[in-house]
């Protein structure tokens, strides 16, 4: 399989189908959802509705059926990203290389374009033409994974755990109980909702759910190699803010050559959930990889 072709064809879809969403000057108030488009369209990997895609495909699913929860889960990492930028939380002045969201609008209108994004989020997964085809029984299933990665048992509680640690001596238990959280919890939502939408086997679920879990903890011991190495040109945001705010990291607790190693050694595990797969599951393979290179690029 041609991975770049297959990406571009996959982030294509789901960037038309947010646009789609989201269309400019169509809705009032018009400042909201400038705000909105602003971050939602402001490039980015789509790792996240990527991975939803591509375990609904690697099990046998259509992407086509996958793609409204995708758009939908992206919809909820970006609102986590402009409230994460907000001088109350990591107080970010760049992201993907553009101004944060509150410098450009405000950061009353930075709040409220986050918590509608979120909350658009749970509509678009809860309308009936965009999900036909799908039983309700498996929509609600795949709603509560998502809702429950989300929030304070996932990805909020990450993100308290992560400023209540900031100034704190780091411990590893500490830094993997924020980034299981924080990231990973998501990211595995996303892997476990395709694959759930497309009807996985329960043995195909628990191996795609493994591979999840090892793939959000690598994606983010990355993100702390990166931070570290003032890597801005691969974050989008400006290099070494986790030492400035004295974030948990692993690499304020491993150093960042051990950091490397550790998402190294994650990758091969999530790897390794998925050999047993066939061809359709190389996409998720090389996601694996693109995210490991990150740190050689």
């Amino acid at each position: 399989m041609n991975f770049r072709a297959y990406f571009d064809r996959r982030v294509r879809m789901i960037d038309e189908a947010l646009e789609s969403y989201f269309p400019e000057e169509r809705h009032q108030p018009y400042s909201l959802f400038r705000s909105m488009r602003y971050s939602l369209l402001n490039g980015g990997k789509r790792i996240r509705p990527l991975l939803a895609i591509a375990s609904a495909e690697a099990v046998g699913g259509r992407a086509e059926a996958a793609l409204p929860f995708a758009c939908a889960i992206e919809l909820i990492h970006t609102y986590s990203l402009i409230h994460d930028d907000l001088p109350a939380m990591d107080n970010d002045r760049l992201r993907r290389g553009k101004p944060t969201n509150h410098l450009v609008f405000g950061e009353a209108q930075a709040i409220l374009a986050g918590d509608a994004l979120l909350t658009e989020a749970f509509r678009l997964m809860s309308q009936a033409r965009k999900v036909r085809g799908i039983t309700p029984k498996r929509v609600l299933m795949v709603i509560n994974v998502i809702a429950e990665a989300a929030g304070a048992y996932g990805m909020v509680g990450g993100q308290v755990a992560d400023m209540e640690a900031e100034g704190q001596t780091p411990n590893l238990p500490m830094v993997e109980f924020i980034h299981v959280r924080k990231t990973g919890a998501l990211i595995l939502a996303a892997v476990r909702s395709g694959a759930m939408l497309a009807g996985a086997r329960p043995s195909a679920l628990r191996c795609l759910s493994r591979y999840g879990e090892y793939l959000g903890l690598a994606f983010q011991v990355v993100d702390d190699v990166l931070d570290a190495q003032g890597a801005v040109e691969q974050t989008g945001k400006e290099g070494g803010g986790d030492v400035r705010n004295r974030k948990a990291t692993y690499a304020a607790v491993l150093g960042p050559a051990v950091a490397k190693q550790r998402a190294l050694a994650l990758a091969e595990d999530a790897l390794e959930q998925i050999k047993g797969f066939g061809k359709r599951a190389e996409p998720l393979r090389e996601i694996v990889r693109s995210v490991i290179g990150r740190m050689e690029a």
